[in-house]
């Protein structure tokens, strides 16, 4: 196994566990990158770790999806006497995201003890390179959201720049080739440059969450993914 770090947020105290979340962040990004992801998720009693960036070389993507799979068996040890709280659910940013759907499309068995119940991608990127110029300009690529913006800014383990790099093409063809028998929501943005606003850390991250809540909520149904609340509007 290799060693993997990660941060880690727990549900308030007493309430049972209802699922296990791991979120895996892309380029630019670290695990400080999802701190108010995380405790929003765990305030509705998600066991949520974030892991650091999985490290992609193009020219050995097998090898590098290995490892990034024995970074995700690290990253659910240990979090229940019998194995993760279910379901269990990998969601992914950028290249977070590419890897997540890269891995499950490879993966022939799901006898690997992170094999999830659902994946959620967010800001899935393109293949065209981006030169974002300044670090202002990355910045306005990422995200509107003042607040986060300085999360960014203040964090000094996040390198400037890191959009410019272009995304391995192996890995997005994995990634939009798959066809994993897994329920994937797509969070999708409607003006971003690299395809996708970082949704889950924008101006809408409120409700973002509350999305991603939903489905979690909706996983756990039986029958799983049926709609739990449907609304109806009215003048009265």
């Amino acid at each position: 196994m290799s060693e993997t770090t990660v941060t880690e947020y727990t549900g308030p105290e007493g309430l049972r566990t209802r699922g296990t979340v791991l979120v895996v962040p892309g380029r630019g990004e670290s695990e400080a990158t999802y701190q108010r992801f995380g405790r929003r998720l765990a305030a509705d009693s998600y066991r949520v770790r974030v892991l650091s960036v999985p490290v992609i070389v193009e020219a050995d993507l097998d090898g590098s999806l290995e490892r990034f799979s024995a970074q995700l068996a690290d990253a659910v040890a240990g979090t229940g006497a019998d194995g993760p709280v279910r379901p269990l659910v990998l969601a992914g940013s950028d290249t977070g995201a590419a890897a997540l759907a890269a891995l499950v499309a490879r993966s022939v068995t799901p006898d690997v003890p992170w094999w999830p119940q659902a994946l959620v991608l967010a800001a899935l990127p393109g293949y065209a390179a981006h030169q974002p110029g300044s670090w202002d300009d990355e910045l306005d690529v990422r995200t509107l959201c003042s607040v986060h913006r300085a999360v960014l800014s203040d964090d000094e383990s996040v390198p400037r720049g890191a959009l410019s790099a272009a995304v391995p093409g192996a890995l997005l063809d994995a990634a939009y080739g798959s066809t994993a028998d897994v329920p994937q929501l797509l969070l999708v943005g409607d003006a971003d440059p690299l395809a996708d606003r970082d949704v889950l850390n924008d101006l809408q991250h409120r409700s973002v969450a509350a999305e991603v809540v939903t489905f979690l909520e909706a996983l756990r149904n039986e029958p799983p993914l049926e709609p739990i609340v449907e609304v109806e509007s009215s003048a009265w």
